[in-house]
């Protein structure tokens, strides 16, 4: 890939983080080292090293994606970039992150279709992670519950109680579309990223069919359907079509 020239930006690490294992860990500082001594490719090894130990942190994929922008690598950076933000969605740094390495894709997807309503909601939810979503939605599940004993069993008809059901009713609709959406945003919508400098994305999965239109490192797509070595992937401006998936990376 062409050579970016990097301006002033939070490209630091994260240092602070755990990662799981005592040798995982040493690797994690090594590799940390490596990547302050502007030695990307040794701090990529080292960090591929540790997530194929089956080991992975918010603050793992972050610098991996780091060393990836530093070395001019966009697809991989971008891709371990949104890795990272499914493990930690409130951080800022990864949200800094990534924002500033989409702006070097050659490939601009404009004419999306924005859904003011889905956009509210990501907004609000886009910043907790599900577990903690779920979590909330239990704690106020059993608050609704506890106010509805209060009322119909143990007989207390006043005011606060009733508000209290009416509350409490209102906040679990609220969190439970909330986790929902959550749960169907990051599980079951399959979304990759275009990793190859060349990524013709075709009307059709095989090599013969017609090129719909040409990809570029960085583009982040989502995942309808498979065929043999093809995914029917949508954009985010609503283009469709067929690409290898040796083309691209799932997230």
């Amino acid at each position: 890939m062409h050579k970016m020239i990097i301006i002033a930006l939070s490209i630091g690490l994260l240092i602070t983080a755990s990662v799981a294992a005592s040798g995982a860990t040493d690797e994690f500082q090594m590799a940390n080292k490596f990547y302050q001594e502007k030695d990307y490719d040794s701090a990529i090894r080292l960090y591929e090293s540790i997530l194929n130990q089956q080991t992975e942190s918010a603050s793992l994929y972050f610098n991996l994606g780091n060393a990836y922008f530093k070395r001019g690598d966009l697809g991989h950076a971008i891709l371990n970039y949104m890795r990272a933000r499914r493990l930690a969605p409130g951080d800022e740094d990864i949200r800094h992150n990534l924002e500033f390495a989409r702006q070097f894709s050659r490939v601009k997807m404009e004419g999306v279709e924005l859904n003011p309503i889905r956009i509210f909601v990501a907004s609000i939810a886009g910043p907790y992670r599900l577990d903690t979503l779920a979590w909330i939605t239990s704690v106020i599940f059993v608050l609704f519950m506890l106010a509805l004993i209060f009322r119909y069993g143990l007989g207390v008809s006043n005011l606060a109680v009733r508000s209290s059901i009416i509350a409490t009713l209102l906040l679990l609709v609220i969190s439970l579309s909330l986790t929902t959406f959550k749960y169907r945003d990051d599980f079951l919508t399959r979304r990759a990223v275009l990793i190859a400098e060349e990524s013709p994305v075709r009307t059709g999965p095989n090599e013969q069919s017609d090129i719909e239109l040409e990809g570029a490192p960085g583009l982040i797509v989502e995942i309808l359907v498979e065929s043999g070595d093809y995914y029917d992937v949508l954009f985010e401006n609503k283009r469709r079509g067929w690409i290898r998936k040796d083309l691209v990376a799932e997230i």
